[in-house]
């Protein structure tokens, strides 16, 4: 079987969420149970794609060969979208990609697992005494994420930038990583994943009064995240027909909630490798 990568960098504000409330957080996304990382389930991503192959206009036969039907597997077997760059505030900048070194350690394994060239650096982040350690862009020895302070003890690897960037369709984009990515510890990550994702209020007016019938707190991921999946095609016609789902014109796929007010826009980068059972 012949496995695809598609790399997504988020255009707006993506809710995939959990259905069910968290705190004062109703509509919290969705997360591992084990790590708290955010990511798109795959029965949602692989609905996304099937809507994109109808709104192409496939025949209802062929989307149903490529995406399946209630009584029949379909020729494409899709993953979770996994996270691996989160935009986090800071004060010295718009924002900073944060990473990690387990979501870049999946993230080599993946590439293995689809026969793509490259290889991920294993990188270890280094701690100081009192306060987290950050592997950042040179030129500072403070890094400020969030109200939290990070000592910077070296670079990110260049080898990380080059692997990343494939997944991120513009290449003025491309280009920041470099200036904008930052490794911090698997602990450090794990806590602005849990704490520091957007929270939106949102609320419906009764009609002539305009008073609040329900307001309610939705989470989302923030524009700017780059995630990805893969898709493995049981044949080769199977791997073509994602391909061509986006067209160089037309490179986006709406996912998850709130279509209707603009929110779950990514465009789409597409990395065809060998083959992976």
């Amino acid at each position: 079987m012949k496995t695809t990568m598609l790399g997504f960098l988020a255009e707006t504000a993506i809710h995939c969420g959990a259905g069910r409330s968290a705190g004062i957080i109703d509509l919290p996304v969705a997360r591992e149970a084990a790590t708290d990382y955010p990511f798109i389930a795959g029965s949602g991503l692989k609905g996304a794609l099937r809507d994109r192959a109808k709104s192409l206009g496939r025949s209802d036969s062929d989307v149903a060969e490529l995406f399946g039907k209630p009584d029949h597997a379909g020729r494409l077997l899709v993953s979770d979208a996994r996270l691996l760059l989160l935009p986090v505030r800071s004060l010295t900048g718009a924002y900073r990609w944060a990473t990690c070194p387990l979501l870049l350690e999946r993230y080599g394994r993946d590439l293995a697992r689809c026969g793509l060239p490259g290889r991920v650096p294993a990188v270890a982040v280094p701690k100081t005494d009192g306060v987290a350690g950050a592997l950042a862009p040179g030129g500072t020895t403070k890094l400020y994420l969030e109200e939290r302070e990070f000592a910077v003890g070296g670079e990110c690897p260049n080898g990380v930038h080059g692997a990343i960037a494939p997944l991120i369709r513009h290449e003025q984009t491309r280009k920041r990583l470099a200036s904008q990515t930052v490794l911090l510890g698997d602990d450090e990550f794990a806590w602005f994943c849990r704490y520091a994702l957007p929270i939106q209020a949102r609320n419906v007016l009764e009609d002539g009064t305009k008073r609040s019938k329900n307001l309610w707190y939705e989470e989302s991921l923030p524009p700017d995240t780059v995630l990805y999946a893969l898709a493995t095609a049981r044949d080769g016609d199977g791997q073509g027909a994602l391909v061509g789902l986006f067209p160089e014109s037309d490179p986006y796929l709406q996912v998850g909630g709130n279509e209707t007010v603009g929110h779950g826009w990514v465009v789409v980068s597409i990395r065809s490798g060998g083959g992976a059972s």
